[in-house]
């Protein structure tokens, strides 16, 4: 048998709810049994069942808005089933995958369920019986119920074995997996103690414990004590596990399963039966038994049982060996979850080869003598046993009363070399690298409660470098509508923008879904932004920017006979010259705009101002790199054999106003129109000076660009005729390209010799082209691409884009990585689904643990009276014609007749409060509709408008969009019968 990793665990049981709540309760040695509740039965009522048992707290609590299931349905769905969903949510999440992700895919659903009490209590009365009732009680749903939900399409199977339900479960995932059935399992098990009945019939059996605890091994063992329970666990084939990087709890090597045959008993143990399911599990698993160091036994207590199992165990353990097997049962912990009984010893046995220590077993401080456990080479755990360094196995039993046995061998996890950088810029990563965490949520107050849950998970760790933890969040946390960000280098700053977003008065949670993807435009900053040093803060902290640099670098040194790369970073003065400006520039730009898509953020449209224009076309495909590296390296030579004696100057007037100054002043021209009343003059130093004197004396913004020759002016004509010589090798852009040589978004124009050529002695047409381009593609945000901030305080001048989002992620010299990072979370609380791993190095690509999804409890669902009635008929309540208008927008129904009574059909149908069913509402993904419901809601619609007369479910389904929708198609509908 193949090795299968355990990856990802979720739980809870009486007295522990959740994995962590779950292993403290097993190190201190604490227990979960407690009184009855009221809310199962009076236990008054039933003295023979005792009045004590293991039960979940608040196990009628379900999120169904969550799960997008009607209040309806939720109360008709049996406890199990609402108990399974939010587990398996969380247990995928400790994986490190978020849920969504799997989605399509054939993962695989087995869950242990032990008898189907839930039907037999609300379908006992046929007159009483529903829909919803039918596919609510069914064993066999819970399983369905979450692949349906999750959208999983690999097997899906409930099974019934009795108490070894949910390990058989975890053998059959297994053999999937092993088959390639599936490559993603979750396997588990899931208990709730609805009634006394059980209880009774233990009683009548002689099995029922007096004080209803599990004792096993004890010489007080008296019986079975009943207990709620639910746990998966998500498993993959080892290999698959390791080699994507997941957290390995522990490696299920092999398992059994095998049935007693005729015995003393249907119901009765059969010591042979359980030696055989050892021995097999054993030979599949490749391990003689005396290399196991414990076993979590079935272990519930019952004088008879326990005996059969040391026998057993005895029988196969009993051989030379260093050491007795340990042996324990978490049953003197929990009571007996029966159909979950597996998972939960599992789950104990997993967390122990985790943490590498095995926790005492309960009531083993009195054990039975009668057991001769000694005699039988096992020892049962009086007190936490260490485990040694290296591999450790144990096994896990769990045995049914119909007489099917289970037993799995695991192994504590491979060790994993952590990953070694291939950057050589470091060969450790930084410890204050900047990440992004992310929290997702369904609403905004699901949002605030998880930043909280977070913002505490946080807090209790030692401060520290939070990059790691960032990775793990952008692997867990993302998959829901409403959407958290924040860039940070350290625990301690994300604790304080947790706690500040989770508050109350925070509008950051209100603001935080995203209707769709942002569209975004990349501008490309021109020569006069350079700086010796640019972007070094950034160099050093991405080892994505360095590989794009380099990439860059390796383009231009051909050409420049050096680094552009090394005189960059270096600080070198030489960047200013127009011979190493312009590559370093284009460098930049380039290694910018790769950073960005390689994080997913794909330009919708781009724009260069002046020598931006290369970098521009290389990221719309119009230049391949290479090409447009010669040609910044021909265009920078070309730039520094003019003469000296040209500048520039920006004013803060339009063209009209420069006219006569510029006429009067030969040489000088306009070389950018930037905006409305913003104008950028070239010419010789000495008629620049002219000018300013006059426009400053005017009260006219003037200022002088830090640039060494007229560019964009009859002066670069010498420049101009050496780039039109030659060839160019073009392409027409692939994304939309806003020519700033044009003014207009270029569509069959090739960016041949004679493009560059003009653009180099023309002026720059940014106004017109930023109009062109807002009008193209409607920016959402607006990229500047350069190492200073240019091009954004133009366009939010020249106000062509309004309400468009600036980013930046290298505004000036004192940028690193964070800018880098606040820009990516920016675009992801917009929509973007960034590809988050290039955004980290490789030693920060562990896995981090983080607190599970926080869901509602504000719904409860218990009470079998409340919905078992069907939804109640229904009576006209609106005018034979509709009023005029809809009144669209405003989530009232009291103007509209139509929408009232669809309001209140709905409402009737799924049971939901009709404030909740505004126009918006949609009926599969808001409201948790099927097609089920479909035709209850056709039934009440008809009924309460009966001069629309018959509808068809085909006639209505293009109007089950939402609400609104169905309203206004049966306004029209009822209008054209009217008439």
């Amino acid at each position: 048998m193949g090795d299968v990793a355990i990856v990802g665990i979720d739980c809870a049981f009486p007295g522990a709810a959740g994995v962590q709540a779950y292993w403290d309760l097993l190190m201190r040695g604490g227990d979960g049994i407690a009184p009855v509740p009221a809310q199962r039965w009076a236990a008054r009522d039933f003295p023979a069942v005792g009045g004590s048992g293991g039960f979940i707290d608040d196990a009628d609590v379900f999120d169904s808005d969550f799960f997008s299931v009607t209040p309806r349905e939720a109360a008709a769905m049996d406890p199990h089933h609402r108990l399974l969903l939010p587990c398996a949510w969380r247990a995928l999440e400790d994986s490190g995958r978020a849920p969504g992700d799997l989605a399509g895919t054939e993962t695989g659903v087995f869950v242990g369920v032990m008898g189907g009490e839930w039907g037999r209590l609300t379908m006992s009365d046929p007159a009483r019986t529903t829909a919803l009732l039918g596919s609510g009680s069914s064993a066999g749903m819970a399983a369905n119920r979450i692949s349906y939900h999750f959208n999983f399409t690999g097997p899906s199977l409930a099974v019934d074995t009795a108490c070894s339900s949910s390990l058989v479960a975890v053998h059959l995932a297994a053999g999937s997996l092993l088959a390639e059935e599936c490559d993603t399992a979750l396997a588990g098990g899931v208990n709730v103690v609805l009634s006394p009945s059980l209880g009774m019939v233990y009683g009548q059996l002689g099995l029922a414990a007096a004080d209803g605890r599990c004792k096993p091994f004890s010489a007080d063992a008296d019986g079975i004590g009943r207990s709620d329970g639910v746990g998966l666990v998500v498993l993959r084939r080892l290999a698959d596990a390791l080699a994507d990087g997941q957290r390995i709890y522990a490696v299920l090597h092999g398992s059994a399963v095998n049935q007693d045959g005729r015995s003393n008993g249907v119901i009765a143990p059969n010591r042979w039966s359980q030696q055989r399911v050892l021995n097999s599990a054993y030979r599949r698993a490749g391990v003689a038994p005396d290399r196991v160091a414990f076993v979590e036994a079935h272990g519930t207590g019952t004088v008879l049982g326990d005996a059969i199992e040391c026998a057993a165990l005895g029988a196969v353990h009993a051989v030379p060996r260093d050491t007795p097997c340990a042996i324990g049962s978490v049953k003197g912990n929990l009571g007996h979850t029966e159909g979950a009984a597996g998972i939960a010893g599992l789950i104990k046995t997993a967390l122990a080869l985790h943490h590498r220590i095995v926790p005492a077993s309960l009531f083993a401080d009195r054990e039975n003598p009668q057991l001769r456990l000694g005699e039988r080479g096992l020892r049962l755990l009086k007190a936490p046993m260490r485990l040694p360094r290296g591999e450790t196995l144990a096994g896990v039993s769990s045995f049914g009363m119909g007489g099917t046995n289970a037993h799995a061998v695991l192994g504590s996890a491979p060790r994993t070399p952590r990953g070694a950088g291939t950057d050589g810029a470091r060969s450790r990563p930084a410890r204050d690298a900047v990440g992004v965490f992310t929290v997702s949520a369904d609403t905004p107050e699901a949002l605030r409660r998880n930043l909280a849950a977070q913002a505490d998970a946080v807090a209790g760790r030692p401060r520290g470098a939070a990059a790691a933890l960032c990775r793990s969040s952008n692997l867990v946390k993302t998959g829901l509508p409403h959407r958290f960000a924040t860039a940070v280098r350290d625990t301690g700053e994300l604790v304080d923008a947790l706690r500040r977003a989770a508050a109350p008065t925070d509008t950051a949670a209100e603001q935080g879904r995203p209707w769709g993807r942002p569209v975004v435009a990349f501008l490309f900053t021109g020569q006069g932004s350079e700086y010796p040093g640019m972007t070094a803060g950034l160099h050093r902290e991405s080892p994505l920017y360095r590989r794009h640099l380099a990439e860059a670098d390796e383009a231009l040194a051909p050409h420049l006979g050096e680094s552009v790369r090394d005189l960059v970073l270096g600080g070198d003065e030489r960047v200013h010259r127009p011979r190493f400006a312009q590559p370093a520039l284009f460098a930049v730009g380039y290694a910018l705009a790769r950073t960005l898509t390689s994080l997913g953020v794909g330009p919708a449209a781009v724009l260069g101002h002046s020598l931006g224009e290369y970098a521009a076309a290389v990221t719309a495909g119009a230049l391949g790199l290479e090409e447009a590296a010669r040609l910044v390296a021909r265009r920078g030579a070309l730039t520094a054999e003019l003469p000296a004696g040209g500048g520039m100057i920006a004013t803060g007037v339009g063209p009209g106003e420069l006219a006569g100054l510029l006429a009067a002043e030969p040489g000088t021209a306009v070389a950018a129109l930037n905006g409305p009343s913003d104008t950028v003059v070239s010419g010789p130093l000495d008629a620049l000076e002219r000018i300013t004197r006059q426009l400053t004396g005017r009260g006219v913004r003037v200022a002088r660009l830090p640039v060494t020759h007229a560019f964009h002016s009859p002066l670069m004509a010498p420049a101009a005729a050496g780039l039109r010589t030659g060839t160019v090798r073009c392409a027409r852009p692939a994304v939309p390209l806003a020519s700033t040589r044009h003014g207009r978004v270029l569509r069959h124009d090739l960016m041949d010799a004679g493009y560059w050529a003009g653009q180099i002695e023309e002026p720059v047409l940014m106004d017109g082209a930023l109009a062109a381009l807002v009008a193209e593609v409607a920016p959402t945000h607006l990229i500047e691409i350069g190492p200073r901030g240019v091009l954004l305080q133009i366009a939010a001048r020249g106000g062509r884009a309004p309400g468009v989002e600036y980013l930046h992620p290298a505004p000036g010299p004192a940028s690193t990585g964070l800018e880098l990072a606040e820009a990516v979370a920016a675009l992801y609380r917009a929509g973007l689904d960034p590809r988050w791993e290039e955004l980290y190095a490789p030693g920060h690509r562990g896995v981090e643990p983080l607190a599970p999804y926080v869901f509602s409890s504000a719904r409860r669902s218990w009470d079998r009276e409340s919905f078992v009635q069907p939804a109640r008929p229904a009576t006209a309540t609106v005018p034979d014609a509709p009023r005029p208008g809809r009144g669209a927008g405003d989530g009232r129904d009291g103007d509209d007749p139509v929408l009232h009574a669809v309001v209140q059909a709905v409402a009737e149908v799924g049971g939901h409060p009709p404030e909740r069913v505004v126009r918006e509402a949609r009926f599969y993904e808001d409201l948790g509709f099927d097609s089920v419901m479909i035709m209850q809601l056709k039934n009440q619609v008809e009924a309460r408008l009966p001069r629309v007369g018959e509808v068809s479910v085909q006639q209505m389904l293009p109007a089950l969009r939402s609400v609104g929708a169905l309203a206004d198609f049966l306004s029209d509908m009822l209008m054209a019968r009217s008439s």
